[in-house]
């Protein structure tokens, strides 16, 4: 049961990735910018109740070409690990993902659509510190 709920909130939290990242920045999960929206989705500078923690947990962001690779400078361990990286374009199509076992290297890469320009939200969830979310332009 516990892998179905991961895997039910995993979907909530792409969704929400999906529709925030229509015409968003990040500033808008600000609590007092979207009050929806606090303790679901944090950000590296809306870190919420996980202040201190967003330098392991928000995504980093590496684009060459059309190539987009993401990294979660995150240990792995059986009881605390980065289960999932997504990648999803300004208007809500979902790129691709990557699902992780706690012994993997929280590391990713996808291809952008031929000549891609705007913004793409990167995703890194974290089996105890939530989901993470930074935006890029390209």
């Amino acid at each position: 049961m516990k892998g179905i709920a991961r895997r039910d909130f995993l979907k909530t939290a792409a969704a929400v990735a999906s529709v925030a990242a229509v015409g968003s920045t990040a500033s808008a999960f600000a609590a007092d910018a979207a009050p929806s929206l606090a303790g679901v989705v944090y950000t590296k500078e809306q870190p919420g109740q996980w202040k201190g923690k967003e330098g392991t947990h928000a995504p980093q962001v590496k684009v060459e070409g059309g190539k987009v690779s993401i990294i979660t400078s995150h240990p792995m361990s059986a009881e605390h690990f980065i289960v999932r990286h997504t990648l999803v374009l300004a208007d809500g199509v979902v790129v691709g993902g990557k699902t992780f076992a706690a012994t993997d290297k929280p590391e990713s890469s996808f291809d952008l659509p031929k000549d891609y320009k705007g913004k793409i939200c990167a995703t890194s969830f974290c089996n105890l510190h939530d989901f993470w979310l930074t935006e890029a332009e390209v």
